[in-house]
């Protein structure tokens, strides 16, 4: 095997996978450097999370070769989203007249399979697995990796797709804010009496948040936010009280509910880091921006960091420039922290207005529905950013639903 390559990858996730074959489009030689097994990736475990994606994300995937690999059965679409406020009938409802899905929606153990498959067989990447990175140095024209098993491997650019908690980060010197919301995820999926019609559902419980998102057929991915120690109490009562506490909750929109698999229990932490890029290394996936998954953008961030950095990288091989120079470095991490700060600060403000139970709160959150469904403008932004399809009136000097969530965020402080 050969110890010099273009760009290492640190982490064979989805985010590392999709990087490395936008990397192969460009010719670059990659190694994708993983703890887990070949087997482990091929054939991913079932982990409860079903991802949003935008019209952005389903072309990604599709001109990297992965969507062909998603089974049709398994891909699921968004038609309509509401939010609802509490147990009140009044909602924000978000659709677009420009296309009849707001989203796709796919499990994550698929996705991952996906990938894998879309990058086994390309020559330019070079997948090392049952491995871990030991040591990095990061000199002047090379960068220098030395892995648990003794190798040494030398590559113009090294890049951490190792999760919200990277450890490639730390290595690189790279601090992160982190932001620990205090609560707890529970993912499943369930069937119903009624059918959903493809519509989203978002509802702001006081001390609980409760999202449920349309499956094919008469099921839905069911997401419940809460208190770690609720949560934990969650995980261990009965599938019969679980059925009952959701539909009760959902107020029997889709009628009866019930488990359709296993509970899964995930922290609930959002993490952005201070730079995303130092001498000849960058950040991408979750490893650059962790998101609260309110806005179901994680993977979607995943994919336009990929796709931000190879853009740079294809701009310096154009003119036969480093593809790892301070420079292209620098308008990739421009460019990414725009696309993703303003959103991450918006999702984090919007999540403590809606999970404060004070009065001022109640009142500033049921202002912001009612304004933000009631301003076209706004809706229409909103719709830009789900959808990431452009919005008629971007050129319109009108408030958008960040800075109407931080003047309401004032209110309820």
């Amino acid at each position: 095997m050969q110890n010099s390559y273009d760009v290492a990858i640190v982490g064979a996730g989805p985010a590392g996978l999709c990087f490395a074959r936008t990397l192969s489009g460009l010719g670059l030689s990659t190694l994708l450097i993983e703890k887990q097994s070949r087997t482990a990736i091929e054939n991913p475990a079932i982990d409860g999370r079903d991802i949003a994606l935008t019209h952005f994300s389903r072309k990604m995937l599709d001109a990297l070769g992965m969507w062909e690999y998603l089974p049709p059965e398994a891909i699921s679409t968004i038609r309509e989203a509401k939010v609802f406020d509490g147990t009140s009938p009044r909602y924000m409802g978000l659709s677009s007249s420009e296309t009849d899905h707001l989203a796709f929606i796919v499990s994550n153990h698929h996705i991952r399979a996906a990938a894998y498959a879309a990058v086994k067989d390309d020559a330019n990447i070079t997948l090392m697995d049952n491995v871990s990175l030991e040591q990095m140095e990061l000199k002047d024209y090379v960068t220098e990796l030395r892995l648990s098993k003794g190798q040494t491997i030398h590559a113009k650019l090294a890049t951490a797709a190792d999760s919200r908690f990277s450890e490639t980060r730390r290595k690189a010197g790279i601090s992160a804010s982190m932001h620990d919301f205090g609560k707890s995820m529970i993912v499943c999926q369930m069937e119903h009496d009624l059918s959903h019609e493809g519509v989203a559902h978002e509802c702001f419980h006081h001390g609980h948040t409760l999202a449920v998102l349309p499956l094919n057929g008469k099921r839905s991915s069911v997401i419940i936010t809460l208190a770690p120690a609720e949560a934990e109490r969650m995980m261990k009562i009965s599938a019969l009280e679980l059925n009952a506490w959701v539909a009760e909750q959902f107020q029997y929109r889709l009628g009866n509910m019930r488990l359709d698999s296993e509970r899964f229990a995930y922290p609930l932490v959002g993490v952005y880091a201070d730079r995303f890029v130092a001498q000849r290394f960058a950040l991408v996936g979750d490893a650059a921006v962790g998101m609260h998954p309110v806005t179901a953008h994680g993977f979607n961030f995943s994919l336009k960091s990929a796709h931000a950095l190879c853009e740079s990288i294809r701009a310096a091989m154009n003119t036969g420039s480093d593809i790892a120079s301070a420079a292209v470095l620098a308008r990739y991490e421009r460019e990414h922290k725009q696309a993703t700060k303003p959103l991450y600060l918006a999702t984090s403000g919007i999540v403590r207005l809606y999970t404060n139970d004070s009065m001022p709160a109640k009142i500033a959150r049921r202002v912001l529905l009612r304004a933000a469904d009631r301003m076209l403008p706004i809706k229409s932004m909103m719709m830009a950013k789900l959808t990431e399809k452009e919005s008629r009136d971007r050129g319109l000097s009108i408030p958008t639903p960040i800075s109407v969530a931080r003047h309401l965020l004032k209110v309820a402080a």
